[in-house]
C-alpha cells in the first residue's frame, strides 16, 4: 500500500455512475480506499456521517454544482481539501474553482497517474495542517524536562530517563549528533538534582590546549607557568558542591585523559605547580559528539575512563527521527525571534511545514534555530513561506538506496547493495558506528572490517 494512502479515504463526486465506479476502481488498487456518490446534496449528508480525507468533484452536476458543494464544504469541513474535476480546463474555471474553496482541479478526461499525485499531495496537506493545528492547540500542554521541548516518543522515553537519572549521584555520559542540545540536558540535570540550589559549571574540553585545560579544571598556583601571576582555583572546585559539565570528552588527550582518571577515582584535585591535594564534592556529567565505544576499540580512548564517566548513558535522538517536534522547534523559535526583531510574524505558511518535515537537519536543532532566524530576518509577511527558507531545505530531496532498476543491465552485485545500505546507515545516525552496528545487526569488529574496506575500495 502506497504510505501516502495509508488509512486515508476519498470520496467522488459525480452525476455519472460509470465515471464514478472507474474512478473508485483505479484508487483503490493503488491503496486508497474510496467511496462515491451521484450528487452534492448526497455528498453532504455523507461528510455529517462519515470522516472522509478529501472530496473529489465534478463541476457540472444537476441541482447543486460542484463549485458549490466546494463554497459548502468549506464552511462545514474546511479542514477536508476539494478537488474540482472539470472538462472546461480553462483559467478562468480554475480561478472560480479556486475561489470557491477549492485545494486543487484537474481536467477531463482524467489522466489517473496525475489524478493519484493530486490526491496524494491533498491528503498530505491536509495531514500536515493537521498536525499544525494539534500543535497549537497543545502549545500550553507540552511535556517536557526543564527547557526541552517536544512530545515524540523519543522526547517522551528521554524525559523519565532523565526524570530518575537526575535524583542520582551518578556519572552520566551524555551523547548525541553535533547540536541535539546536550548542555541543556546536562543543565536540566542538574536543576532537577539535589545541587540544584549550588553551581553548574561547563567547559568545553575541545577549546583549550592540554596545559590550559589541566589548569582551568584543576587550577594552579601562583609561579606554576610563565602567566600565573597569581593562584586559582579550577573548575572542579568551583563547582564544588554542583555540577561540572566536561563538554566534547571525546577530544581530550590521551594523557590529560589519565590525570582526570585519577582525580575522579580519588575525588581530588592537584592544581598544576602544587603538591597538594583538595577534595571537591562535584557531581560529573560528560558530552560527547564523538563514538567512544569505537574509540576505545581503536585506542584513542581510555577504556577505564570511558567505564568512569559512562555509569548511566543518555542518548540523543537527532532532530530527523523526532518527527512533528520539527515545527514544535520552529514555532518556538519563531515566537522567539519575531519578539527579538518586533515583527508580526506569527505561523508558517503553506508549504514550510513540508519542508521542514522532509529536511534531513545535519546539524539538528542548532541548525534549525538558525534557519528559523534567518527566516524572520529575511520575511516580509505575516508568516514564513517557501522562499524564506535556504535553498538546501527549499529544494531538499530525501535520498533513497537505489539498487537498480528492471533492466538486468543496471543492476548490482549484493556486495554493492550492501556496501550503499552501510553508508546510508551511517549517514542516518551521524557516522556512529556502534549504533549503526546495532541497527544493522552486526557486531563493531564486523562493521569496522566492512567500512575500512568500503572505504579502501
Amino acid at each position: 500500500m502506497n504510505e501516502s494512502f495509508a488509512d486515508a479515504r476519498a470520496l467522488i463526486v459525480d452525476d455519472e455512475r460509470n465515471m464514478c465506479e472507474l474512478i473508485e476502481t483505479d484508487l483503490r488498487l493503488r491503496g486508497l480506499d474510496s467511496r462515491w456518490c451521484l450528487s452534492a446534496d448526497e455528498a453532504i449528508d455523507r461528510m455529517h456521517q462519515e470522516n472522509f480525507d478529501v472530496v473529489l468533484t465534478d463541476v457540472r452536476m444537476p441541482g447543486t454544482s460542484g463549485l458549490q458543494l466546494c463554497q459548502q464544504l468549506s464552511q462545514l469541513r474546511p479542514d477536508v481539501p476539494v478537488i474540482v474535476m472539470t472538462a472546461f480546463g480553462t483559467l478562468e474555471t480554475a480561478i472560480t474553482a479556486m475561489r470557491s474553496g477549492a485545494y486543487d482541479f484537474i481536467t477531463k478526461p482524467i489522466e489517473m497517474d496525475l489524478l493519484a499525485i493530486t490526491l496524494r499531495r491533498a491528503i498530505e496537506h491536509r495531514r500536515l495542517s493537521e498536525q499544525v493545528r494539534l500543535l497549537k492547540a497543545s502549545a500550553g500542554d507540552e511535556q517536557s524536562f526543564g527547557q526541552m521541548i517536544g512530545k515524540s516518543s523519543a522526547m517522551v522515553k528521554l524525559y523519565d530517563q532523565l526524570e530518575r537519572v537526575a535524583q542520582s549521584d551518578a556519572a552520566v555520559l551524555i551523547s548525541g549528533e553535533s547540536g541535539t542540545g546536550k548542555e541543556l540536558v546536562a543543565r536540566s540535570i542538574h536543576s532537577h538534582s539535589r545541587r540544584a540550589d549550588r553551581s553548574f559549571v561547563a567547559v568545553n574540553c575541545a577549546a583549550l590546549t592540554e596545559t590550559l585545560l589541566e589548569s582551568e579544571l584543576f587550577g594552579h598556583v601562583k609561579g606554576a607557568f610563565t602567566d600565573a601571576r597569581g593562584e586559582r582555583r579550577g573548575l572542579f572546585l568551583e563547582a564544588d558542591g554542583g555540577t561540572l559539565l566536561l563538554d566534547e570528552m571525546g577530544e581530550m588527550p590521551m594523557s590529560m585523559q589519565v590525570k582526570l582518571l585519577r582525580a575522579l577515582e580519588e575525588r581530588t584535585v592537584r592544581p598544576v605547580g602544587s603538591d597538594r591535594e583538595t577534595p571537591f564534592d562535584v557531581r560529573v556529567l560528560t558530552a560527547t559528539n564523538r563514538d567512544l565505544e569505537t574509540a576505545v576499540a581503536e585506542g584513542r580512548f581510555r577504556e577505564d575512563l570511558y567505564y568512569r564517566i559512562n555509569v548511566i548513558g543518555i542518548e540523543l535522538p537527532p532532530l530527523r527521527s523526532r518527527g512533528t517536534d520539527t515545527l514544535r522547534l520552529a514555532e518556538h523559535f519563531l515566537k522567539m525571534y519575531a519578539q527579538a526583531e518586533n515583527k508580526s510574524v506569527d505561523g508558517l505558511a503553506e508549504g514550510v511545514a513540508e519542508k521542514l518535515l522532509a529536511y534531513s537537519w545535519p546539524g539538528n536543532i542548532r541548525e534549525l534555530r538558525n534557519v528559523m532566524e534567518r527566516a524572520v530576518a529575511l520575511t516580509r509577511y505575516d508568516k514564513i513561506t517557501v522562499e524564506d527558507l535556504p535553498e538546501k531545505i527549499s529544494q531538499f530531496k530525501s535520498g533513497t538506496v537505489f539498487i537498480g532498476g528492471l533492466d538486468p543491465a543496471e543492476l548490482v552485485p549484493m556486495e554493492e547493495i550492501e556496501r550503499r545500505y552501510i553508508e546510508h546507515v551511517l549517514d542516518a545516525v551521524g557516522g556512529n558506528q556502534t549504533q549503526a552496528a546495532r541497527i544493522l545487526g552486526l557486531d563493531r569488529k564486523t562493521i569496522y572490517r566492512k567500512i575500512k574496506r568500503t572505504a579502501e575500495s
